[in-house]
């Protein structure tokens, strides 16, 4: 005889402990798992019906702790922890190992000519826009002028950057010359990510206490997620980019080969850099500006510390 599944499971945190890394480790590699890119529309609704139940106490009677759990991490890795929305499907980072498999390898096998340079680093830019934009923190919403200034002066700073370094090329030795792919990311990864997510430094992100109530919107916030998100996103294609050019010159006529450490690194790249800092990022209330300062210490004294979600 089957017994019903508790109402009490804390659905909203990950499985497992934010609090260590390896705890983050394994959030990040599930999120993350490429496979959940071939899900259904219909798989997908049924994980967000069952997850919308279960908030509500509503408990199939065939439902599982382990399915609860598969159930919840479908749906963190399609739908926007602040709004609910279903992603953008290249902008979801189950998507980010295929889709940077491909972007990097073209990177780094076309990377001699300035039209070839200016092309994928325009796809690479335009594909970090959609991941910036879809994986952003905070529910307010983006007017589509707002997305498209953001769009223009993301990418077109982090080209330019690109050609700028790409001009170096002409002028050291071929190895040292396949380095400049990564050196072009991680420049353009601190212009685009900002750009793309200027309203969150604008107008702030929401903060809540450790309970989840909203406490106001942060421009401090926002500006320690953004750089832990530059910091994260560096990391993750540092292992693709700066690596493989030692095996590059090796592998130069053997196509097929050459993406094979690049799938490699990217596989557990993307989900340990995203693991360096915790998704619901936290700081102390004295590090916030003056004036939310004094309202959370006015109505919440007890409140030491707010969170938010940094994003991706």
């Amino acid at each position: 005889m089957s017994t019903e599944l508790s109402t009490d499971i804390n659905i909203k945190e990950p499985r497992w402990d934010q609090g260590t890394f390896i705890g983050r480790a394994k959030h990040f590699f599930t999120v993350t798992d490429p496979r959940n890119i071939l899900l259904s529309t219909e798989q997908l609704e049924s994980a967000r019906q069952i997850i919308q139940d279960y908030r509500q106490g509503i408990v199939s009677p065939e439902l599982t702790e382990d399915a609860l759990w598969r159930a919840k991490y479908i749906y963190d890795s399609a739908f926007h922890p602040d709004t609910g929305e279903k992603m953008i499907l290249i902008g979801r980072m189950s998507a980010q190992v295929p889709m940077n498999m491909t972007i990097t390898g073209c990177m780094m096998t076309f990377y001699k000519s300035t039209p070839a340079v200016v092309f994928w680093q325009w796809i690479n830019q335009s594909f970090n826009a959609i991941v910036n934009y879809t994986n952003r923190s905070g529910d307010a919403p983006i007017t589509v002028s707002q997305l498209g200034t953001a769009y223009v002066s993301a990418t077109t700073g982090a080209v330019a950057t690109a050609l700028a370094l790409n001009a170096l090329t002409k002028h050291v030795s071929p190895l040292i010359g396949r380095f400049v792919p990564f050196a072009a990311v991680a420049a353009a990864n601190c212009i685009n990510i900002p750009l793309m997510r200027q309203r969150e430094l604008k107008h702030g992100i929401p903060i809540t206490d450790e309970n989840g109530n909203r406490l106001g919107e942060s421009k401090k916030a926002a500006q320690q997620a953004i750089s832990q998100v530059v910091v994260s996103r560096i990391l993750m294609a540092s292992p693709g980019m700066a690596i493989p050019p030692f095996l590059m010159n090796t592998l130069e006529k053997r196509a097929f080969l050459k993406f094979v450490p690049c799938v490699s690194s990217l596989v557990f790249a993307t989900p340990l850099c995203c693991a360096l800092f915790p998704q619901k990022s936290s700081m102390s209330v004295n590090r916030l500006e003056p004036e939310l300062q004094a309202k959370i210490k006015a109505s919440y004294p007890e409140v030491e510390r707010v969170y938010f979600n940094k994003g991706l």
